[in-house]
């Protein structure tokens, strides 16, 4: 979607003025991935308008590949406005102008397997879900069974304001047990499953083979179990990994930088220490910037930072321009 940023914190009815931006958590992911150096393809439909014109020129010059996103001359592209507050408290304001648009036309007729069947990462959201019926038949043909599917990721991303059948706990929880690696916040899970207990989490989502729970500025932690599905799976592998302290700019965004980190240590083989702190990195650059996307920092950076001792980890202490600001030793990061 095109994303309209305040100019000046405060309810919706007193900002005078907007930025033009670009926004959508799986777009997000893609361009947060192909800056960071990976390959990344962004699969979607958009109008034939200007705001159309505008997501695939900007999604692009990040370096995702655009060329699977259809053009819908029938309906709009997306549109959305929000406060500057963090998404988790009562203060944030969203309204979405996105009923009837192009990207709520996806289906499985309209996205066949085979543009994302070449992939080694699929990356989806419960977002996506909670556009249509057909969007939602879509991401449950894309989540099935098959063999030589790619690795299937989803965030469960929910967002009360697209979920008003009460639905969303049953379908949310359908499509993450199909996945291979769920990520899911604390904030979330507790709404719609009425615990945030990680133990009580992977209880009911047994499916995937790893299970990411983010606890905010706490800590985000994985679940792994320690057999493949084809074998009997013993007790899970839980690493537990606390996030940096930041200094906050805009709190949007950060789960979908989080999910580009950890997918990215995924992509690169790395441990689960290093895939969770690549995540914290991540969300890190973008809770540092005003937007919803933020330049990641330079992979031989991070990759120092992620491997940093457990005291200068807890050290840490990231504000804005700490991704750009030099390459020095290894805790030149703000630890004050």
């Amino acid at each position: 979607m095109v994303t309209f940023l305040p100019s000046r914190p405060g309810p919706l009815a007193d900002v005078p003025a907007f930025t033009r931006a670009i926004g959508g958590a799986e777009s997000n992911v893609a361009c947060t991935l192909a800056a960071a150096g990976h390959r990344a393809r962004w699969v979607s439909r958009v109008g034939t308008d200007g705001f159309g014109d505008h997501l695939l020129d900007t999604v692009a010059a990040y370096g995702v590949d655009t060329g699977a996103v259809r053009r819908d001359p029938h309906r709009p592209t997306g549109v959305y406005f929000r406060t500057d507050a963090d998404r988790a408290t009562d203060a944030h304001e969203v309204v979405y102008y996105r009923a009837g648009s192009a990207a709520s036309a996806m289906s499985p007729a309209t996205v066949p397997y085979a543009t994302v069947a070449g992939a080694r990462i699929l990356h989806l959201t419960g977002i996506t879900a909670a556009l249509s019926a057909d969007c939602r038949a879509l991401l449950h043909e894309l989540t099935a069974p098959r063999p030589g599917r790619p690795l299937v990721s989803f965030d469960v991303n929910h967002r009360p304001a697209l979920w008003r059948d009460g639905t969303a706990p049953e379908v949310l929880r359908e499509l993450a047990d199909r996945a291979d690696l769920v990520l899911v916040g604390t904030d979330e899970a507790e709404r719609l499953w009425g615990t945030a207990d990680p133990a009580a989490l992977r209880a009911l989502l047994p499916g995937p083979a790893a299970l990411v729970v983010k606890d905010g500025a706490r800590t985000a932690l994985v679940l792994e179990r320690t057999a493949g599905p084809e074998a009997p799976a013993g007790p899970d592998v839980l690493t537990v990994v606390p996030a940096p302290r930041v200094e906050v700019v805009s709190a949007v965004g950060a789960g979908d930088a989080f999910a580009a980190g950890f997918l990215s240590g995924t992509l690169r083989g790395l441990d689960a220490r290093a895939r969770l702190r690549h995540g914290h990195l991540m969300a890190a650059a973008a809770l540092t910037a005003p937007g919803d996307l933020a330049a990641p920092p330079r992979r031989a950076r991070a990759d120092r930072l992620a491997a940093l001792g457990a005291d200068a980890w807890g050290r840490l202490h990231l504000g804005p321009g700490w991704t750009s600001a030099g390459t020095e030793a290894d805790e030149e990061v703000r630890t004050r």
